[in-house]
């Protein structure tokens, strides 16, 4: 049995703490046994819990790549759990405390951030050239993009494995339970349904998308909004919604759990990140149930959506182009099954959930 020991520093749920909970549901149990070690009072311990995962909840600074102090929690954590691999999901802490405890380290970039000058010129390009390749065995980037984002700052491609992430199909709710949370909601028959679901950060571009609906709704274009999930710019984001006038036209759900009530409602899927965007579980989620996306040109959205096939593809912090968009599918339904055909088949040939875990679970062989 081989135990490998993830290290996360997420309070929240996020793409990074999703895949972790993916490959759980469908690692191969007979060989590999998986240990959790994360916050206290993180939000993935219950999730985990239900898993059946072993949880460790640690006293880590939340939210936090490094810390000092972190690093001597986790040699401890290490060195009572005894893993065969530590796997690291955003924590340089646990990447330092597993070299200090002698243990092979697996490393998985879970976004894409600008690279900025100090990286791209000595002495930060070797720093961080030394940091990633000398603290990982193996480092697995979620998309072409987060890949690229590495190398661009420093790290040699050949070190960096691409592992796309992969989703079990997502069970589309009955007519009858869509027809009952339109009416809870107040959509209309005839209203158009676009939804984001996603951490609400600056950078994931809700602004982006309400400023694209105040377009659409002085067109005289009946769309409703669903925005799922919460974060720090929520304040914000509302603040907004009341500015532009747009309370009767956007539904807020706060953080979602069970995301397939909000994907079965939806005509077409929204993703405007201009920022830390790899590869979206939710798109993929939404693929998996024939839903076509929109999303902007940022990171890893283009290599997952492929525009005119699967969906369409707009410049990222662009909210006249993205109104466009939406205003195309509303106008071209022939246009926009065929986008959600494409993207079933992508999903069922790419992204599925088994080929990530058995892709994985590669990885930690090879550093044995």
């Amino acid at each position: 049995m081989v135990k490998v020991l993830n290290i996360i520093c997420d309070t929240n749920i996020g793409g990074a703490g999703r895949v972790i909970l993916n490959y759980i549901r469908h690692s191969d149990r007979a060989v590999f046994k998986t240990a959790v070690c994360l916050p206290r009072g993180s939000l993935l311990v219950p999730p985990l819990k239900e898993l059946d995962a072993e949880v460790i909840e640690a006293p880590l600074a939340p939210d936090r790549s490094f810390a000092p102090r972190d690093v001597g929690t986790l040699l401890g954590v290490i060195r009572r759990e005894k893993p065969d691999v530590v796997h690291t999901h955003g924590s340089l802490s646990g990447r330092i405390a597993a070299r200090l405890a002698g243990v092979p380290v697996v490393y998985t970039r879970h976004s894409v951030f600008p690279v900025s000058q100090r990286l791209k010129k000595w002495p930060g390009r070797a720093i961080y050239k030394f940091l990633n390749e000398s603290l990982a065995d193996g480092i697995i980037a979620v998309s072409p993009a987060a890949k690229e984002n590495l190398v661009e700052a420093g790290v040699s491609p050949e070190r960096v494995e691409v592992i796309m992430n992969g989703v079990v199909a997502v069970a589309r709710k009955s007519p009858e339970e869509c027809a009952a949370f339109r009416e809870k909601h107040g959509i209309a028959p005839g209203d158009f349904v676009v939804g984001i679901i996603a951490r609400l950060e600056p950078c994931k571009g809700h602004a982006d998308i309400l400023q694209a609906l105040k377009i659409l709704r002085d067109q005289g274009r009946n769309v409703k909004l669903i925005i799922a999930g919460a974060g720090s710019d929520e304040a914000r984001v509302r603040e907004l919604i009341n500015t532009l006038g747009l309370e009767k036209d956007v539904i807020f759900l706060g953080f979602v759990e069970d995301v397939s009530q909000v994907l079965s409602v939806l005509d077409a899927q929204l993703n405007a990140s201009w920022g830390t965007e790899a590869t979206s579980l939710s798109l993929l989620e939404g693929m998996s149930m024939g839903l076509p996306a929109i999303v902007s040109d940022y990171g890893g959205n283009p290599h997952l959506i492929r525009d005119g096939e699967n969906g369409l593809v707009f410049p990222a912090r662009n909210p006249e182009a993205l109104a466009a968009a939406i205003a195309r599918c509303m106008d071209d339904r022939a246009m926009l099954q065929r986008l959600g055909q494409g993207a079933y088949r992508d999903w069922a040939e790419r992204y599925n959930a088994n080929i990530f875990a058995a892709n994985t679970e590669n990885v930690y062989r090879r550093v044995l």
